[in-house]
């Protein structure tokens, strides 16, 4: 699996970045995980929006859906280079616990909304996806991805404050994408991870990598990076950034 960083900012873009949105791809298929600000042009430097295979959203908050109507619009409008037609139905996977945002993943002849359910494993293209509800203000949910083919595992956790399930959920590892908005002295927040506690999660579990993202615009970064690597200094961590790419 190959993992590309297209956002990785927590609430608004800055600093030429956008918010959170990630590429996953794998024998030739692309996965787009959540659709954040400036989310849509970064893309255009990995893959051509409509050569997508599909879309899978953790929750609807503005951070993380910002461009997904351009994405339908592009998917609309511009055609394929060889034979001019327009891309095929596009599926857009996302929970129903906010119906009228879920009906927006479907547009005529462009896509189609499909749902995903906490207690069920879906399966798109090569991947085998589980969910966890996580802890935020609205309905959002972590994603433990699975290639089939090969066994290798991401974990994404979506937005959310600390849980002990993280732990189970994220067993044996290869990657752990990470939001870890804030920095220590903030625990037990109700929305946002701080750097100690996504270390937590990757120490018990014996997580391979972590990916520190949805990462506040204010602060010291590499602090936030140390006080990860502090609780867990065997484990690699890096900070998520624009086109950084992971072979996973």
């Amino acid at each position: 699996m190959k993992l590309t960083i297209l956002g990785f900012w927590g609430g608004y873009p800055t600093k030429n970045s956008g918010t959170s949105s990630y590429l996953l791809e794998t024998e030739d298929y692309h996965l787009l995980i959540d659709v954040g600000s400036a989310s849509l042009i970064a893309l255009e430097n990995h893959v051509d929006p409509l050569l997508l295979d599909g879309v899978i959203l953790s929750h609807y908050h503005y951070d993380h859906i910002a461009d997904l109507g351009v994405l339908q619009f592009t998917r609309q409008l511009k055609r394929m280079k060889n034979n001019l037609e327009r891309a095929p139905m596009l599926p857009i996977y996302g929970h129903q616990g906010d119906n009228e945002n879920f009906k927006r993943l479907t547009m005529d002849i462009v896509s189609e909304g499909i749902a995903y359910h906490e207690q069920e494993k879906t399966y798109i293209g090569p991947f085998e996806i589980q969910f966890m509800k996580t802890l935020h203000p609205v309905e959002c949910y972590a994603m433990r991805i699975t290639e089939t083919k090969t066994g290798k595992i991401l974990i994404y956790t979506a937005d959310s404050g600390y849980l002990p399930d993280f732990i189970p959920f994220s067993k044996d590892a290869d990657v752990l994408l990470a939001d870890t908005n804030l920095f220590n002295g903030m625990e037990n927040h109700r929305v946002h991870m701080t750097a100690s506690e996504v270390g937590k999660i990757a120490k018990e579990a014996d997580v391979k990598k972590v990916i520190l993202t949805h990462l506040p615009q204010v602060g010291d970064l590499e602090l936030l990076k140390a006080q990860a690597i502090n609780e867990t200094p065997t484990t690699e961590i890096i900070l998520a950034e624009k086109d950084l790419i992971i072979e996973i």
